[in-house]
């Protein structure tokens, strides 16, 4: 039987997140998750996937108080309201230019990835077409999903078969399941592997709420980096490349691990939910 064992939510994109008992999902997605992004003076999403702009974030923690304000721990650890212009003062200082924190997403929201060396990282067609800029690492860029600060899929979910397969692979490496920031961490009840491959297409009927699988979630760099007391560890995503590259739309075989939801109907998940697979809706 397959049970919700963690939720997470990220309420300041590529900022560390926190771990909740129970989460309210409306049709974008979990409540007060990715509400707030890091903008820089060009209206750029800043995102740890370029970890050499945008690393740092990940020093940085947002939560949700118990009067719904998002605030932000610092390395210092002095904490902060978003609202606080001293909030991006701050920023500004740790990331080395000038930021601010934003609740409105730009019309024309573009972010930037570090290309990984490893195949599979990402689409052979968008690594031709990659550029060097002035950290001098290999980037892309693209798009947030329209009107959110969400890279593509609502929700993320990662089994903990998968993290046990991966495991077994690099064992070695620390698959925690933070490294991945997905919102819901099942237990599968299953040895290694990847269950979720057969669910693309499938329901899943989780406490209140019913999900629809889209997509395998393509994996970047951001696993490989540093969260908390997690070590950076740039064999993680070797080993998922080696071990779990499947095909993603048109784009290729990609390395994965987790899949994206779409919301289909709104409710509160637990800690300790199952998760029913179901037959589309």
């Amino acid at each position: 039987m397959e049970t919700v064992t963690a939720l997470y939510r990220y309420p300041v994109k590529s900022m560390l997140g926190e771990a909740v008992t129970a989460v309210t999902v409306t049709e974008r997605g979990i409540s007060g998750d990715r509400t707030y992004a890091v903008l820089d003076e060009t209206r750029a999403v800043a995102s740890a996937k370029h970890p050499r702009k945008w690393g740092a974030l990940l020093r940085c923690r947002s939560r949700l108080d118990g009067s719904g304000v998002v605030r932000v721990v610092l390395p210092d650890g002095t904490a902060l309201p978003v609202a606080d212009p001293a909030l991006d003062v701050r920023l500004s200082e740790l990331l080395g230019r000038q930021v601010a924190v934003s609740a409105d997403v730009p019309e024309h929201g573009t972010l930037e990835r570090a290309v990984p060396e490893y195949e599979g990282g990402v689409p052979e067609a968008v690594r031709e077409s990659a550029s060097v800029d002035a950290t001098g690492e290999s980037i892309t860029t693209g798009s947030v999903a329209a009107g959110t600060f969400f890279d593509f899929g609502q929700v993320h979910l990662v089994t903990t078969a998968a993290l046990a397969r991966m495991r077994t692979v690099y064992p070695s490496g620390d698959f925690d399941a933070r490294r991945f920031r997905p919102n819901l961490v099942v237990d599968t009840d299953e040895g290694p592997g990847f269950p979720e491959d057969a669910w693309p297409g499938s329901c899943l009927r989780v406490g209140e709420a019913l999900f629809r699988v889209v997509v395998p979630t393509p994996r970047c760099v951001v696993p490989t980096l540093g969260h908390d007391e997690l070590p950076p560890d740039p064999g993680i995503m070797r080993a998922v490349a080696r071990d779990h590259r499947i095909p993603v739309f048109d784009l290729g075989r990609l390395s994965c691990l987790g899949v994206y939801l779409k919301v289909l109907e709104a409710g509160t998940v637990r800690v300790g939910d199952v998760v029913r697979v179901q037959d589309a809706a």
